[in-house]
C-alpha cells in the first residue's frame, strides 16, 4: 500500500465583504437626519455599502451632489478614526473614533440666532 500525498482543497469562493453601518450607527445618523429635515435643511439621503467604505450621503435636493457624506472606513480605525464627515467640496470636516462626536460638526448647523 502506497501513501498518497493529500490533495489540497481549495477554499470555496468567498464573496468580497462589504462595509455597512450597524443598526446603532444608523440610529444616531437618522436621528440627526430627522432633526435636519424638520429644520428644512436636508431633503433626501442615500446609503452606499462598498468594499472598503460605507457612505451615508445627504442631499438638499435629489438631483444634486451630496451636501455631506458620512463615511465609515474600518481600515482607518487605528489611525485617524473610523468615521468622517466630508463636505460637498471633498474637504474633511471632522474625523474621529466616536460617531456622535464626529456628527457634532453637522449639529452646529441647527443652531441659529433667534431674533
Amino acid at each position: 500500500m502506497t501513501a498518497q500525498t493529500p490533495i489540497p482543497i481549495r477554499p470555496a469562493f468567498k464573496a468580497p465583504e462589504q462595509v455597512a453601518f450597524h443598526r446603532t450607527e444608523l440610529t444616531v445618523i437618522l436621528s440627526l437626519y430627522g432633526r435636519m429635515v424638520a429644520a428644512g435643511e436636508w431633503r433626501d439621503y442615500g446609503i452606499s455599502n462598498l468594499r472598503e467604505v460605507a457612505v451615508f450621503s445627504v442631499f438638499k435636493r435629489t438631483a444634486e451632489n451630496p451636501l455631506y457624506r458620512i463615511e465609515k472606513r474600518p481600515k482607518l480605525r487605528n489611525r485617524q478614526g473610523l468615521y468622517a464627515v466630508i463636505g460637498m467640496d471633498g474637504q474633511v470636516l471632522k474625523r474621529g473614533h466616536d460617531l456622535k462626536s464626529v456628527l457634532r460638526v453637522l449639529e452646529r448647523k441647527l443652531i441659529r440666532d433667534v431674533k
